[in-house]
């Protein structure tokens, strides 16, 4: 995509447009199997009011499914469904003790600002507290069991059969088994695909979709990494051990850092090539074929990749070469010297903020309104299930899916579409095994649905939901259609109170991001020039500091991610910004072109870290200072909310490499930001 281009389609044809994800066909028959257990359980043993809330379950735990390693897998589905059940007894019980309205529409209240405090703290945090009020909306309404406290606990049991449903079978130790290996190839995939469109028109769009693969990794690396030190002291703690036992942790171990090696290798790699993209400098295709054979070579687990000799002519060309040589030997099983190994990486579900931080309490508060009106509102109108606005507030209200407009919108189209499905379905048969195998269908399309489009999810889950209440015994089909007025209340509540009406303006989702990349951005450059300093310094004085050396350089490379990850969030925010009508569209296209320069600054660093790493040169004070003054009015202005109003420059020659990659970033910001290039 072009730095400042922006896509001629309207932005309701770009909302609409849905992604292309490939099929998780494990997640899907995982989630089918799941569901149509729990309910064949049921009708066999004659509890199926039991096995509904076992299949509700089942779907609480695919919503928050995923591929990737058993200790992630377990406490994102846990962490989640463990606010399910507490959600499910607080609703269950209040129905169970028949409170009248208003204490119904308190507690419902209470919920929701608990909920969406805690949604704001994270991915994790998000799952957790939409959960949370949703089945506290569903408990409120529902057909209770018999007994009636057993709800809660049959959504756990429900839950654990999709997670036993995804533990490894078969060849465990299988390195294309494991997902994180499959994330670190898919990862060197990508690299290959960036260095192949290098000097061409992709180059910038192959290396954000790089920039998400090792998003990715990060993410399934976070909780296994632990620093040498640490596991040098846990070793002392397992010599109680057996000897199989303790053969067997150390292969695992030593899995666990040659697969960290192997990431450090592929970041040192991925600066190399952010900075040719910078540069438009193409390389061989011979040289870009490589991380393709370490992506196979990773699937195999190990293996000898060669790398061309093709005599590298500029500093971010020989950065290349020597960090493709390092992720060969990596790969080989051979040790190198890393010069850039991050520190581990965090938890990456840990929560981003206090449960009771002003953000999270503002969200509460948010949420907490809209469940206070739908409350109001139910109360006062008739409706057969009240509960399914709350339900419908709560998902819209999800922080982390986009717009909340959006999500409105589409939630009401998708209702729309869904109960047309679930009334086609019920006219071929109404038996309770058909119902069971709907339901099992519908709930195998739900991991597809999601990461395809908010829209689609919606028309998918619909008709599991309402098959779910028809099993329950609890709906017909002449009650499907009112599910569509709910909805649309819902969403209308939403809309109104919740965005419109709401004190934060979209720029609130764009601007913050952008000071966050900013800030980012700076340390990242910060880091490069003191790596610079110290070099100098050393090269001058007798004493060693190769030590110093390589902590500079760790701290460069880990903050390098953080900016490189900062960057992809801005540019999300502002794609999701630029599918929304006036004035978040507009907004997000007058700020697009700025997320582009600093995605652009970003390989401008790189391409200077190489030119002092590779090429001799030394840092210009007057450069940096330009290059952070920059940046300070660049934060500035996103905190005031002014968008620059001039495009930045885009050179369309290969960048001269005698030339300093600094001072041409320094240019490009100043053209954007209005002033004047002192050169």
């Amino acid at each position: 995509m072009s730095s400042s281009d922006v896509s001629p389609s309207p932005w309701w044809a770009r909302a609409a447009r849905p992604a292309r994800p490939p099929v998780p066909v494990a997640l899907m028959v995982r989630a089918a199997v799941g569901m149509a257990v729990p309910l064949m359980v049921g009708l066999l043993t004659h509890r199926l009011d039991l096995g509904v809330f076992a299949g509700l379950g089942a779907m609480h735990a695919t919503m928050n499914d995923r591929v990737e390693p058993g200790r992630l897998r377990a406490a994102r589905i846990g962490t989640a469904v463990l606010a399910s059940a507490l959600g499910m007894l607080i609703g269950t019980a209040l129905q169970h003790a028949d409170v009248d309205g208003l204490v119904l529409g308190v507690a419902l209240t209470l919920t929701a600002f608990v909920s969406g405090a805690l949604s704001a703290t994270g991915p994790r945090g998000s799952a957790a507290g939409m959960l949370l009020l949703v089945s506290a909306a569903l408990g409120s309404g529902m057909p209770l069991p018999r007994p009636w406290w057993a709800a809660a606990p049959m959504l756990l049991v429900g839950a654990a059969f999709v997670v036993l449903l995804g533990l490894p079978a078969g060849a465990p130790n299988r390195p294309a088994a494991d997902p994180r290996n499959r994330a670190l190839a898919a990862a060197y995939d990508a690299l290959g695909r960036t260095l192949a469109d290098l000097g061409g028109p992709r180059a910038g769009v192959s290396r954000q979709v790089l920039t998400a693969r090792l998003n990715q990794l990060q993410d399934l690396l976070g909780t296994h990494r632990r620093s040498r030190q640490n596991r040098r002291s846990r070793r002392t703690k397992q010599d109680h051990r057996t000897k199989q036992d303790h053969r067997t942790a150390q292969d695992r171990r030593t899995a666990q850092d040659r697969r960290g090696r192997m990431y450090e290798a592929a970041l040192a790699a991925t600066e190399a090539a952010t900075g040719l993209v910078w540069a438009r400098r193409p390389v061989p295709p011979a040289v870009a074929e490589v991380p393709n054979r370490l992506a196979a070579a990773v699937r195999q687990g190990g293996g000898e990749v060669a790398v061309p000799d093709w005599r590298p002519d500029t500093p971010s060309r020989q950065a290349l070469d020597v960090a493709l040589r390092a992720a060969a030997d990596t790969v080989a099983g051979r040790d190198t010297r890393l010069g850039t190994a991050p520190a581990p990486p965090p938890d990456p579900w840990r929560l981003r903020a206090r449960l009771l931080s002003r953000g999270s309490v503002r969200y509460g508060l948010r949420v907490a309104l809209c469940i206070a009106v739908g409350s109001a509102v139910t109360a006062n109108y008739p409706l057969s299930k009240s509960y399914w606005v709350p339900m419908t507030i709560a998902f819209v209200l999800k922080p982390d899916l986009g717009s909340v407009f959006l999500r409105a919108v589409s939630r009401s189209v998708g209702t729309v579409l869904g109960v047309a499905v679930t009334a086609a379905l019920l006219t071929a048969a109404t038996d309770e095994w058909a119902l069971t195998a709907m339901a099992a269908g519908c709930v195998a399309l739900l991991p597809y649905a999601t990461a395809a489009h908010y829209g689609l999810n919606t028309v998918v889950m619909t008709p599991m939901a309402l098959v779910l209440l028809q099993l329950g015994g609890q709906s017909g089909a002449a009650e499907f259609w009112p599910r569509v007025l709910d909805t649309v209340l819902a969403s209308a509540i939403v809309l109104l109170f919740g965005y419109l009406l709401w004190p934060e303006r979209p720029r609130h989702r764009i601007e913050p991001r952008l000071v966050d990349a900013t800030t980012a951005l700076r340390a990242y450059l910060d880091a490069v020039v003191q790596d610079a300093t110290t070099a100098t310094i050393g090269a001058g004085d007798t004493g060693d500091t190769g030590d110093t050396t390589v902590r500079n350089g760790n701290a460069q490379v880990w903050l390098r991610r953080s900016a490189y990850r900062s960057l992809a969030d801005a540019r999300r925010e502002v794609q999701q910004g630029l599918a929304e009508p006036p004035p978040t569209g507009r907004l997000a296209e007058r700020w697009l072109p700025a997320t582009a320069a600093l995605e652009r600054l970003g390989g401008a660093v790189a391409a200077f870290a190489a030119q002092i790493r590779y090429g001799g040169r030394l840092p210009d004070p007057g450069e940096v200072g330009r290059v952070r003054r920059a940046l300070d009015e660049l934060t500035a202005a996103a905190r005031a909310h002014r968008p620059p109003t001039t495009p930045a420059a885009r050179p369309t020659a290969p960048h001269d490499p005698a030339r300093s990659a600094l001072g041409r970033a320094a240019e490009e910001l100043e053209t954007l930001l209005g002033g004047h290039p002192g050169r």
